[in-house]
């Protein structure tokens, strides 16, 4: 049986890190990197959110996935090197190795720590795939090592991180995709516009567990840049910017109060907020135009019934497969 590879590229930084943090904190606006958000309780966090009645994209990706993944692989080759974005537990990527048949799977992210006992485990039951765990802070950057093989990659990035970053961002991360993709393809999760009532509580559950999820980054950034945030005297708030299309997550001061680290200082006025994270919503239009300007010529995709998600597959033309051709975008809505 083979066993699967690791390649660490990401080298943590301390100095960098707390230079970061305390730039964002002294800035005019206070601000985070919502990475910072993920620590190990972080992480756990989120799972709970993930469980919530209130958010809604893990299901309803998960279901456009379970609908439309067989009419989705008719367009991809198969045989490619499947490349999973933040791959985590890589879940979401295993359920499509039957459908996708790729030759190579490579599990992207941070730490390969993180992904050690899942592409482990991932091989004993898959022991003909190849499998590689890359460690890299792909946000910034993504440059995959030769140990990912030469040839089509189909790069998944579900769940709609893509929100993360601004649509300036989001295109330069875009075109970045194209180039790792070797003349393959990108399959994307994408959150789309909908109304504040469904929105807002998403991001701001009636148990509490998102405020939690975010008031723990304070503890994270305590640990990180040995500052003494005290989280009773914060509290969570996300509200929806019908102009940005985007959620907003800030967490206030509900005091004035002084947070010290080593070597500088910041009062905080009653009110004043940290912003801690973005998630841009898009039309499925809106989105289509961006992975054009990206440089795809070839973009299909897929929606849930009640038009609140959307999996978008971009590739060039040239290496699109042309079967399956009555299903693609325009019925994806079934």
């Amino acid at each position: 049986m083979r066993s699967p590879r690791f390649v660490q590229l990401h080298q943590h930084d301390e100095a960098s890190v707390r230079a970061e943090l305390a730039a964002g904190l002294l800035a005019s606006a206070p601000f985070t990197h919502p990475k910072y958000l993920y620590d190990a309780l972080g992480s756990r966090l989120f799972a709970a959110i993930t469980e919530l009645a209130e958010y809604y994209p893990t299901r309803t990706e998960a279901a456009i996935f379970a609908r439309h993944a067989s009419d989705m692989a008719t367009f991809i080759p198969a045989g490619m090197t499947l490349v999973d974005l933040g791959a985590g537990n890589c879940e979401k990527a295993a359920r499509l190795f039957e459908v996708l048949s790729p030759s190579r799977y490579v599990a992207v992210d941070i730490s390969v720590s993180f992904l050690q006992k899942a592409l482990q485990c991932l091989q004993r039951e898959h022991p003909g795939l190849d499998m590689v765990g890359v460690g890299i802070d792909f946000s910034s950057q993504l440059r995959l090592p030769s140990e990912t093989g030469e040839g089509p990659r189909l790069v998944f990035y579900p769940g709609s991180s893509i929100g993360n970053f601004t649509p300036a961002e989001a295109l330069a991360f875009l075109r970045q995709v194209r180039q790792a993709s070797q003349g393959g393809g990108l399959l994307i999760g994408v959150d789309l516009v909908k109304p504040l009532t469904v929105l807002e509580p998403a991001y701001d559950d009636a148990l509490g567990v998102t405020s939690a999820f975010n008031l723990n980054m304070l503890l994270h950034i305590n640990h990180l840049l040995g500052s003494d945030f005290d989280v009773r005297h914060w509290r969570h708030r996300a509200l929806y910017s019908v102009e940005k299309a985007r959620i907003e997550m800030h967490l206030d001061a509900v005091q004035d109060v002084m947070v010290r680290w080593p070597g500088a200082q910041r009062r905080f006025m009653r009110g004043e907020s940290i912003h801690t994270e973005n998630s841009y919503k898009y039309t499925p239009q809106q989105f289509e135009a961006l992975l054009r300007e990206a440089g795809f010529s070839s973009v299909r995709q897929w929606r849930d019934t009640q038009d609140w998600f959307a999996v978008f597959l971009a590739q060039d033309a040239a290496n699109s497969q042309a079967g399956g051709q009555a299903q693609g975008r325009d019925n994806a809505k079934n």
